[in-house]
């Protein structure tokens, strides 16, 4: 029996809309230089569409081993909590299990990271495939379930 398939998977503009929270805590917070510095701004965060569904997908397939890699907010300490209670409130514990948070993703080994950045992160170092989600290739998460068919067929 072959390994697993591993896939990290990036959360802030891929699993979470970070730019509509963004743009919601920059309005009620409009005279500080960092609105993402204040509590609430990665807990509050809505799932881009189709994610859920497509972690769910990925991570039930018994070929495929899923994490999801996320870098924290240096300007957010409150970062760290908030993604892990993110995980746990849209996807379970059992995936908070599978969570890693690290501002250098290039540490981690791998096969796939679905990532909206190829770079800035550590992501040119990572040593697989780095599928770019928001990308003309990977324009969004049908894009991404349908290479990962076609791979596993």
């Amino acid at each position: 029996m072959s390994p697993k398939i591993i896939v990290y998977i990036d959360m802030d503009h891929t699993l979470s809309d970070y730019d509509a929270g963004f743009r919601h805590h920059q309005s009620l917070h409009p005279d500080l230089e960092f609105p993402q510095s204040m509590p609430g701004m990665f807990l509050d965060l809505e799932p881009v569409p189709g994610a859920i569904e497509a972690y769910l997908w990925l991570n039930s397939h018994p070929r495929l081993d899923v994490y999801i890699l996320t870098a924290p907010s240096e300007m957010n300490p409150h970062s760290y909590s908030e993604k892990r209670l993110w995980v746990e409130k849209h996807l379970g514990m059992e995936v908070v299990r599978k969570l890693i948070i690290s501002p250098n993703k290039g540490l981690n080994r791998g096969d796939f990271l679905i990532d909206d950045y190829i770079c800035g992160r550590g992501q040119e170092n990572f040593e697989g495939k780095i599928l770019q989600f928001g990308s003309d290739e990977f324009p969004d998460w049908q894009a991404v379930i349908g290479f990962f068919k076609r791979l596993l067929e």
